[in-house]
């Protein structure tokens, strides 16, 4: 008799999260911000002598969607900090694999989604307008990335993330450290932004 696939993981927290059904109460942030700061962005592709990684990506990207749109609400930041939230079991792949896999990813990226959004107080589908903000930011955060440290020219990486606004990027920089820092960071930030929401 045939047993079905297990389709759960188990979190260093000891939740055990389903991935074909997840709920908030399996999602802790420290199994988030531990996930991603071990999950390596572009593959891994990268210079230097750690993995960019997706949470360090994450506090990229809430720091551009702040610059795009300052007078937003401290959960739309959070919303920002937690866009590839699901990575954190899930991986990071790139765009080629995401569209060879085609809808499969999509559809277990948003039960996920969902599920983490209503674990921090945040609705499950967040509006269009902000999602379109934070995916600017996110497409900046990628030309950065792409020019700093994967080895693209800014030619190139303009053709695939578009060239951004000089003054909207002006003092970042790509950093590259040690996991454990950015997990830290990453929770303090969740954290920071957890005591703002009304």
């Amino acid at each position: 008799m045939a047993t079905q696939p297990r389709a759960w993981q188990r979190m260093l927290s000891g939740r055990r999260l389903d991935l074909l059904d997840p709920t908030p109460f399996d999602i802790e942030i420290e199994d988030i911000a531990h996930g991603l700061a071990f999950v390596a962005r572009w593959n891994g592709q990268t210079i230097g002598d750690f993995a960019y990684s997706v949470a360090e990506h994450s506090l990229l990207v809430e720091d551009l969607f702040g610059r795009i749109a300052p007078k937003t609400p401290p959960k739309w930041r959070l919303a920002a900090l937690l866009h590839d939230a699901p990575e954190y079991v899930i991986g990071d792949m790139i765009s080629p694999v995401k569209a060879a896999i085609g809808t499969g990813y999509g559809e277990l990226d948003d039960r996920l989604t969902a599920a983490i959004h209503i674990r921090f107080g945040l609705p499950a589908v967040i509006p269009s307008t902000v999602k379109r903000q934070i995916k600017k930011a996110d497409r900046i955060s990628a030309w950065m990335e792409a020019t700093q440290i994967a080895g693209f020219s800014e030619t190139e990486a303009s053709k695939f993330f578009g060239r951004p606004d000089r003054t909207v990027i002006e003092g970042l920089s790509i950093a590259l450290r040690p996991p454990t820092e950015v997990r830290a960071d990453f929770s303090a930030r969740h954290g920071e932004l957890m005591s703002q929401l009304d």
